[in-house]
């Protein structure tokens, strides 16, 4: 091809890719741990884990040998058959979630959606076989559960809902953390509460353990299903595996994703044990759920996360760092007015529209991400180091 006519990636996507994303202008072409490079060939220290995805950071070498061995000995059958790769990751699931069970699907929006047909299961049972008498969804507001037809009626942001009505029925919103609130409307007609433990796209809100717990004694008084969206909270991104075991709680289903396959698209909701019977053959399915290499790609990051303590380092590390980005709060009350967040999913609440200081950052070498209004949102990876983890307060500090 003649050097005149070899075309750029980023002509390439102004031709040919759909238009529905605000992108950096950047194109990354090459990871490893927590660092990313361009296509010009320079590093970038990412602090968006591909929204909470790469947990492990990029290319992690056991998670990279996982899947290398498993995509050279079998990568899908489909769910008409077994694998031993998705009985083993249900397994380990099982054993941090509880006694229970487990659904297979590919992102979280997916699992997010296996939700909602639980909910509608257990609301037909309630109602003695009824169907659509007690199908009422409790969500909070500024929720965020996904762009399907049933995580956008459950998410209820105009951005997200304009140009798609009429939308899915039987989704009302309470306030986040306003016990009262959510019970006020709860009725006759009322299957399950909803909610993510951390609210993360609308800008780090997290449940207070007082009103997780709460929620769970209202949902128990009422035969309701409490439903927690740990999305992106979830996999250990916050200290705990789940973010509800902050609450010494245990909900009737969970919605996972993101960090669970490390990179690889991988989802999955998990049941408890006397509710799991609600699903049926025939109820839900995912062609792509649960293959043997989505989830030797989730076997690779348990096994990280097990191996390298990344548990408890993301729980001693935090600390610092999270202290260290209130003290530039503190020392700059003019541009950034609340820290957010537990963990790895920190939010830092700007005074004003965040997108220069983004961007700014962005030169310096550093990825974040934003969320909800004027929120900077920091997402490391699992196992960043200390000095990374420093060097992104420092970067922050000098874009300010």
């Amino acid at each position: 091809m003649n050097a005149s006519n070899v075309r750029t990636a980023a002509d390439l996507y102004d031709a040919y890719v759909l238009k529905n994303y605000g992108r950096a202008p950047i194109t990354l072409t090459r990871g490893c741990g927590t660092q990313v490079w361009d296509d010009e060939g320079r590093a970038y220290l990412d602090f968006t884990s591909g929204i909470a995805v790469s947990a492990l950071g990029h290319c992690h070498p056991h998670w990279v040998a996982a899947m290398q061995r498993q995509s050279a000995e079998l990568i899908h059958t489909s769910n008409l058959f077994r694998n031993p790769n998705q009985a083993e990751l249900a397994r380990r699931l099982v054993g941090h979630a509880g006694p229970g069970r487990v659904f297979f699907c590919n992102s979280g929006t997916e699992a997010n959606e296996a939700l909602i047909k639980l909910s509608r299961l257990h609301g037909v049972q309630k109602a003695g076989g009824a169907e659509g008498k007690c199908h009422k969804i409790i969500c909070a507001k500024n929720a965020f559960h996904g762009r399907t037809y049933g995580g956008m009626s459950a998410t209820p942001q105009e951005k997200i809902q304009k140009g798609f009505a009429p939308l899915v029925p039987g989704f009302v919103f309470a306030e986040l953390n306003n016990l009262q609130s959510f019970a006020g409307l709860v009725d006759e007609n009322t299957a399950a509460i909803f909610i993510e433990t951390i609210q993360g796209e609308s800008g780090v809100r997290v449940c207070t353990p007082e009103f997780l717990r709460g929620l769970r004694e209202l949902c128990d008084k009422h035969n309701l299903l409490l439903m927690l969206d740990e999305v992106q909270c979830g996999i250990g991104r916050t200290g705990k595996f789940y973010a509800f075991e902050h609450a010494g709680i245990r909900p009737d289903a969970i919605g996972m994703a993101k960090g669970l396959g490390g990179g690889m698209p991988m989802g999955a909701m998990w049941v408890r044990e006397d509710r799991a019977d609600l699903f049926h053959a025939g109820h839900h399915g995912s062609t792509f759920g649960g293959t043997p290499l989505a989830c030797a790609a989730g076997l690779a990051v348990l096994d990280v996360i097990e191996k390298e303590n990344l548990l408890e380092k993301v729980t001693l590390q935090s600390v610092s760092w999270i202290a260290a980005l209130k003290k530039l709060a503190e020392d700059l009350p003019q541009k950034i007015t609340e820290v957010r967040g537990q963990g790895y999913l920190i939010g830092v609440q700007m005074a004003s529209d965040p997108a220069p200081v983004i961007a700014r950052m962005r030169e310096l070498g550093l990825l974040v991400v934003g969320a909800g209004s004027n929120t900077i949102r920091f997402l490391p990876p699992l196992n960043v180091s200390g000095e990374d983890l420093a060097k992104s307060v420092e970067i922050f500090r000098n874009a300010l």
